[in-house]
C-alpha cells in the first residue's frame, strides 16, 4: 500500500497553491526519477492512464497492459518505495522552476511535432509561447576571431526583427548568441543538459541569470539535481532544434555537438542554415559539409528572415496572442508593468479574487506574457 502524499502546506500559502495547481505533475517528475523510464516507456504509461497519479498507484498486473516490459514494471515497483513524488515537486517549487507536461496546453507545439518529445519540461522563467517566432543559433565552443564578429552581428539583427534566440549556454557561439540576443533586447531561451538547479558551465551562471531577467527561460528535460553528464548533451540538441523553426551553424568541426543539432534539424523538418567560413579553418568544417548536404548558405541575417518569411508567421503569432487572453489576463496586463509588482498589491487594484489571480498568473507565466521575479512579485515580459 502506497504512503499518502501531502502537500507541503507548512512551506506557506503560496507555495501551498502553486503545488496544488500543479499537484498531478508531481508524478510525471516521480516517473522521470525513475532511470531506464525515458520519453518512449514514459509514453506508454500516459497514453494507457486518464491521470498520471492512477499510474504511480497502478499494480505490476494493469502496468504490464500499457505494454511495458517486466523489467520496466518491476523498476516502477521499486521505485516507489524510495521515491516521494510530493517531495519531488516541492525540490522544483523552491527553485523556481516550473513543469509542463506534454498533456498541457502551454506545451509547445512545435516541440510536441517532434519524434520523441521530452513528457516533461523543467522551465526556470517564462515559459515558451506558440507566439514567439524561434530560431536556433548554435557552434563551436572554441570560437576564432570570424566566429566572433559574425554571431553578434547576425543575431543582433534577427533579435532586432524579433525573433526569440535559442542555444545551449555552452561556451563559446552558444554563449555569444544568448549575450548578443540579451545586448540587443531580445529574448533568448537555454536548453541545458542537467537540472535547472545546476548552471553549466559555471562561467555561464551570469548568463543564465540574464537571460531569466531579461523576459527569457531556462529550459531541461531533466530534474533538479542532475548532474551535466556527457550523454545528456547529443540528447538536449533535438530540444534545442524541435523548439526551433529554423536552425543557424556558426563554426564546428565535422564532429562538433551543433551538427548533431542539425542532424535533428533536418529529421525534424526544420531549416537548416550554414554560414561559409575560411577554407583552411578547422572550425569551417562542419558549416561547410552541412553545405555540401544541402543546407542553405546564408550570407546575411536577411537571408534567414526571408527563407523563414517572418513577416506572416509573427501576424499568425499575433493571432493566436489576441484570441487567447480572457478577461482576468487583460485586467491583470492592464495593471502590470516593468516594474515589480507584489501580488498583494496586484489583489488590491484588480479586486479579484486571490485564487482566481494566482491560477491565472500560473497560466499567463506559462505562456510567456509575466514573470515570477520570487517573493511573490511579479513583471510583464512583454
Amino acid at each position: 500500500m502506497l504512503a499518502i502524499d501531502f502537500p507541503p502546506k507548512s512551506r506557506g500559502l503560496f507555495l501551498y497553491e502553486k503545488y496544488m495547481d500543479n499537484k498531478d505533475n508531481k508524478y510525471w517528475i516521480a516517473f522521470s526519477r525513475i532511470e531506464g523510464i525515458g520519453p518512449r516507456k514514459l509514453k506508454y504509461i500516459y497514453n494507457y492512464f486518464s491521470d498520471m497519479q492512477s499510474a504511480w498507484e497502478a499494480d505490476s498486473y494493469e502496468l504490464k497492459k500499457t505494454g511495458l516490459g517486466l523489467n520496466d514494471i518491476e523498476k516502477i515497483i521499486t521505485g516507489r518505495t524510495t521515491i516521494k513524488p510530493a517531495l519531488e515537486l516541492e525540490k522544483s517549487l523552491q527553485h523556481d522552476i516550473n513543469t509542463i507536461t506534454i498533456k498541457d496546453e502551454s506545451y509547445p507545439s512545435l516541440l510536441k511535432e517532434i519524434y520523441d518529445p521530452p513528457p516533461l519540461l523543467y522551465i526556470k522563467g517564462s515559459v515558451p509561447s506558440d507566439e514567439d517566432v524561434t530560431l536556433a543559433v548554435v557552434g563551436t565552443r572554441k570560437t576564432t576571431q570570424y566566429g566572433r564578429q559574425i554571431t553578434p552581428e547576425l543575431v543582433s539583427q534577427f533579435s532586432q526583427a524579433g525573433l526569440t534566440i535559442i542555444s545551449g549556454l555552452a561556451l563559446g557561439i552558444d554563449a555569444l548568441a544568448h549575450q548578443s540576443a540579451i545586448k540587443s533586447g531580445g529574448k533568448t531561451i537555454a536548453v541545458l543538459a542537467c537540472g535547472l538547479d545546476i548552471i553549466y558551465p559555471v562561467t555561464n551562471d551570469y548568463i543564465g541569470k540574464s537571460i531569466i531577467n531579461t523576459g527569457g527561460s531556462l529550459i531541461s528535460e531533466y530534474p533538479p539535481g542532475t548532474l551535466p553528464l556527457k550523454q545528456h548533451f547529443p540528447v538536449r540538441n533535438r530540444i534545442i532544434s524541435g523548439l526551433s523553426q529554423g536552425v543557424v551553424i556558426i563554426e564546428g568541426n565535422e564532429d562538433s555537438g551543433s551538427l548533431i543539432t542539425a542532424r535533428c534539424a533536418l529529421e525534424q523538418n526544420r531549416d537548416v542554415f550554414a554560414v561559409p567560413g575560411n577554407i583552411t579553418s578547422v572550425t569551417s568544417r562542419g558549416p561547410h559539409k552541412l553545405l555540401k548536404l544541402g543546407a542553405k548558405l546564408i550570407t546575411s541575417a536577411n537571408d534567414v528572415l526571408i527563407e523563414l518569411n517572418i513577416d506572416q508567421i509573427k501576424k499568425i503569432s499575433q493571432n493566436k496572442k489576441i484570441i487567447h487572453q480572457s478577461k482576468e489576463e487583460k485586467k491583470l496586463l492592464s495593471i502590470l508593468s516593468s516594474d515589480p509588482l507584489h501580488i498583494d498589491e496586484l489583489t488590491q487594484k484588480s479586486k479579484l479574487n486571490i485564487s482566481i489571480i494566482n491560477s491565472t498568473l500560473t497560466k499567463m507565466e506559462m505562456r510567456g506574457l509575466v514573470r515570477n521575479l520570487g517573493g511573490m512579485y511579479y513583471i510583464l515580459t512583454r
